[in-house]
């Protein structure tokens, strides 16, 4: 199973302001950007329950500098659609759609837009709609996939 993330305000605090994981040293050197509190714990429970860990963002950010961001917290992420390859893959389209992760073979997707999950029942796509109050968004996760919300705070 395909699942991805979205980046700003799901992932990453932006407008929407949420805790954070705390910086290591490799962290403070290489980026700002913080992730929010959770996702090493989710993700793990995810590779254990064998899935594939994508990020899915409307931002210009480079797949490399994703990629380092995550690792530098210990988390893989197998593949990275920024805007710019949002936007080659699905050609005209791209500007009439956020986000479409049927063309990247995506079969969930997270995100904290309601337009996003709006789109997804539009075009037939699956969508978890993560509110930035929701200090149980892991649950909320695991929950919508059938794993257990225990495994979550095992871990």
């Amino acid at each position: 199973m395909i699942i991805s993330f979205d980046l700003d305000d799901t992932l990453i605090p932006g407008i929407r302001r949420f805790p954070t994981e705390p910086g290591n040293l490799w962290h403070r050197l290489f980026s700002k950007e913080k992730i929010r509190a959770g996702t090493i714990r989710l993700m793990k429970v995810l590779r254990q329950n064998d899935y594939n860990v994508c990020v899915y963002t409307t931002s210009y950010r480079s797949p490399f500098y994703v990629r380092k961001l995550f690792f530098s917290y210990g988390i893989t992420i197998d593949r990275v659609i920024n805007k710019r390859i949002h936007d080659k893959v699905l050609g005209a389209r791209g500007g009439q759609i956020s986000k479409y992760p049927p063309a990247f073979d995506i079969d969930i997707h997270v995100d904290d837009a309601p337009g996003v999950g709006i789109e997804g029942e539009r075009h037939h796509f699956n969508t978890i709609i993560i509110a930035e109050n929701d200090p149980d968004w892991e649950a909320t996760i695991l929950n919508r996939l059938g794993l257990s919300e225990n495994v979550v705070k095992q871990h």
